[in-house]
């Protein structure tokens, strides 16, 4: 999975493809702040006045874990818009032909948003433990923290749009709500903290 996930990175660093976009590229944004948290974290640990080390060791497993997350994440993304390609591409020649097609295409819609869903959820747990680290870190690493919760920020909001995009497709009520209900409440999380 990490070559996969190696792979959709540098196209998302390719200009000239089009097959890796903005889900790609919020999740590697999120498993890039992910990664500064858990350094934040290391850096930290046995420092003068500062919290004990299994304080700062389980918030670097956590982080490391959700970057790990994240990287993979962004690997899913670029998959799932591979996979609503390929539906696109199926014969509608015939009425079974169609009605397949038209399946497969709110099968791999469906797929396209709750990855990003996941990817957000995972975005909200990185802001999570910035806010726990937040006054209890070590401060030379302020400026890797800082660069961390904007970096969470884009992801969550980037995985956020391409939830609602894919939202847009999809046909079964019940299952935008569902999903739009989750989105409602991680825009929250986007928000900066005053």
């Amino acid at each position: 999975m990490i070559d996969e996930a190696l792979a959709a990175f540098l196209k998302v660093l390719d200009p000239a493809d089009n097959s890796t976009g903005g889900g790609t590229a919020s999740a590697v944004a999120g498993a890039m702040a992910a990664a500064l948290v858990s350094m934040v974290a290391r850096l930290s640990l046995g420092k003068p006045g500062m919290e004990s080390e299994s304080f700062y060791r389980e918030i670097s497993l956590q982080a490391a874990d959700l970057s790990r997350r994240l990287y993979q994440g962004g690997a899913a993304d670029s998959q799932a818009f591979e996979a609503i390609r390929a539906a696109y591409k199926l014969s509608k020649a015939t009425p079974g032909g169609k009605e397949k097609r038209l399946a497969a295409i709110q099968e791999a819609v469906l797929k396209a948003a709750r990855i990003p869903l996941e990817n957000a959820e995972a975005c909200r747990g990185v802001l999570s433990l910035l806010g726990t680290l937040r006054r209890r870190f070590n401060e030379s690493a302020a400026s890797d923290l800082e660069c961390a919760a904007y970096l969470a920020r884009a992801g969550l909001s980037g995985c956020l749009a391409n939830v609602e995009i894919n939202l847009r497709s999809l046909k079964e009520p019940g299952v935008v709500a569902e999903l739009s209900a989750r989105v409602h409440v991680l825009r929250k999380a986007a928000i900066p903290e005053g």
